[in-house]
């Protein structure tokens, strides 16, 4: 028995909600703009309730169950981010105040400054760019514009690993570089002998995320930013995976000269479903004077009887504003909410745990599965999602059998150099309970896999609907499952 859809529960009659009579005038619209006929279901306001409650209950949220999605970081958001970025001085606040009207506001965007510089290790970063991709692009375009600057117009190119994020190439591309391809070594470490081979002056820099999508921290890391300085380029360092080395290093203090930081990853705010996104972009000294317009400061020290006054100042050579405004401000104050509730050692304790769990989960699991670099991992890892004894199995089919037990699949096939690859971070949020849980599911998944590969072909069997023809939905969009009888 299917549930009934909205348009089903429809009964002639029924009102939901009375509007107000209006306090003006009023005014006839334009016929043409008016249709003869709007079939829209007629409800009380509890059937309306009741088929979106049905409805939110369908889906999988953090608040539900276990994420176990590598490089996208799923950790739970504390509910004290929620309360204080709804406070009436923060969620009412409107951009185009004038700033001694809004001083709490700029105080809270420049602590932020203040303690990511400190966590990352860099002196000057700027918080417009809305997303983790859009900080790549801001950083590969004062990359640009540094190379300019100098009068070195010859460097096109960009280096990408190919344990590198999957945006990395889009945003060389955006700003007008050649991606190249930089391969990994037998270790999952940048191949050093080819680093050195394309390091020429036609390089603008790398773009390099450490740890990598393999989950592993580059054992050669000083010496691939060496390499490159040397021919004259830069070093971007990709800061998604932040959240395995909160105060244990800082990619300031290893010689990166650019860095985004994702503060829905690391920072625990909200996270998935399209957004709200935050990539703050921190850079080294040299590059300083590139960041976008404006960056907030303290404009005025002011004395021992008046505050500091707070506003804006505007790099000499800066790209140009890259947003509207000055960022996503509620994200802004969730992460700095989750900063100071953590402190120096809280922080520290976050990355040790999401490093803990992730290789707790990977010595489950690599009896099982194929861990193609068996090595100590950070804060994910990744696993192939085939056997040669099984060899009409793949790692979709095993994501989706997952479902049938009440688990959220991990991240499917990234990276590419990993075959049938299936990349899995616990974070730190997650009990041992519950990754005894995930990984007794997995390992229950493998024997299936090999004694009964029907229930993996044909899952999931337990969800509102079954397996879905990805390519199809994909090229042929359904956006309205139902509609009235004409």
């Amino acid at each position: 028995m299917t549930e009934p859809t909205i348009y089903e529960l429809s009964s002639a009659g029924r009102k939901g909600f009375t509007f107000a009579e209006p306090d003006v005038p009023a005014f006839p619209l334009p016929d043409e703009f008016i249709r003869k006929d709007l079939p829209l279901p007629e409800l009380s306001e509890l059937d309306v309730v009741r088929h979106f409650t049905h409805l939110s209950q369908k889906n999988y949220s953090i608040d539900s169950g276990f994420y176990p999605l590598g490089s996208c970081t799923m950790k739970y958001n504390p509910r004290i981010n929620e309360v204080v970025a709804r406070l009436n001085g923060f969620a009412q606040v409107h951009p185009l105040q004038p700033i001694e009207t809004v001083q709490g506001s700029l105080v809270v965007m420049y602590m932020l400054q203040e303690a990511l510089k400190e966590i990352s290790g860099f002196p000057a970063i700027s918080l417009q760019p809305a997303a983790g991709a859009h900080g790549e692009l801001v950083g590969v375009l004062i990359m640009r514009a540094y190379h300019l600057s100098h009068g070195d117009a010859k460097r096109k190119k960009i280096l990408l690993p190919d344990s590198a994020h999957g945006t990395n190439p889009a945003s060389s591309s955006m700003a007008g570089f050649e991606a190249v391809h930089l391969p990994s070594d037998a270790r999952g470490n940048v191949d050093l002998a080819k680093l050195k081979e394309l390091c020429d002056d036609t390089i603008a820099g790398l773009m390099l995320t450490n740890p990598n999508t393999l989950g592993l921290f580059d054992e050669h890391v000083l010496e691939v930013i060496d390499i490159v300085h040397k021919a004259g380029g830069l070093v971007y360092g990709d800061g998604a995976n932040l959240n395995a080395l909160l105060g244990i290093t800082r990619p300031g203090d290893l010689g990166f000269d650019i860095l985004h930081i994702n503060l829905h990853k690391t920072f625990s705010t909200p996270h998935g479903g399209g957004g709200p996104g935050s990539g703050p972009l921190a850079v080294a000294e040299h590059l300083a004077d590139f960041l976008p317009d404006p960056l907030v400061d303290i404009i005025d020290p002011g004395d021992e009887e008046t505050p500091p006054l707070y506003g804006f100042i505007h790099p000499k050579k800066s790209i140009g504003r890259i947003k509207s405004f000055h960022g996503h401000f509620g994200i802004i104050v969730r992460a700095l909410t989750y900063i100071l509730m953590q402190g120096a050692e809280g922080l520290r304790d976050v990355s040790e745990m999401a490093v803990l769990n992730a290789n707790y989960l990977m010595a489950l699991l690599k009896g099982s599965y194929h861990l193609p670099y068996d090595r100590d991992c950070m804060h994910e890892f990744v696993l192939e999602g085939v056997w040669p004894e099984a060899p009409d199995i793949h790692a979709l089919d095993v994501a989706k059998r997952l479902m049938d037990y009440g688990l959220h699949p991990p991240t499917n096939y990234f990276p590419l150099i990993v075959n049938e690859a299936l990349m899995i971070e616990p974070t730190e949020s997650e009990s041992k309970q519950t990754l005894d849980y995930f990984a007794d599911a997995m390992r229950k998944i493998a024997k299936e896999a090999h004694e009964q590969p029907e229930l993996l072909h044909e899952a999931p069997h337990a969800t509102p609907v079954g397996r879905l023809d990805e390519v199809k939905a994909a090229k042929d969009l359904v956006l309205c499952c139902w509609r009235p009888e004409e």
